[in-house]
């Protein structure tokens, strides 16, 4: 005979694996973890990924490894910016938010400028001109 328990432990144990993967993705998403105010970032791009949560440049900023974030793929390609339109080495301007985290070398890209073109990830975002 089984016992009650195992259908209880059961689905204790579903309840809190879903809780915890939907906490994770609304920590993950979001710009609760960003600062307030626009941060402005130039150097050289180390690495391209248009991909999933969020497509993401590697850039050199004076020697300081920094990883930018934009937005989704299917948001990030709709503005224009695709894997084809930068390349290792270009010189890119990343403005967006920086992480609330003074020691972490991460950002939130609203707008991307590579080669004089600029990318608006999250124009509803872009701070006014």
């Amino acid at each position: 005979m089984q016992s009650p328990f195992n259908g209880i432990r059961s689905v204790t144990l579903a309840a809190a694996v879903m809780l915890a993967a939907g906490s994770a993705a609304y920590a993950h998403h979001g710009w609760s973890w960003t600062e307030d105010g626009f941060f402005e970032l130039r150097g050289r791009i180390t690495a391209i990924y248009i991909g999933n949560p969020h497509a993401t440049l590697d850039v050199d900023a004076e020697g300081e490894a920094w990883r930018v974030e934009m937005a989704p793929p299917s948001r990030t390609i709709a503005a224009g910016f695709t894997e084809e339109v930068a390349k290792v080495g270009d010189e890119v301007t990343a403005i967006g938010n920086r992480s609330l985290d003074e020691q972490e070398k991460r950002m939130k890209a609203v707008r991307i400028i590579v080669g004089g073109k600029t990318y608006d990830v999250y124009p509803d975002r872009v701070p006014p001109a």
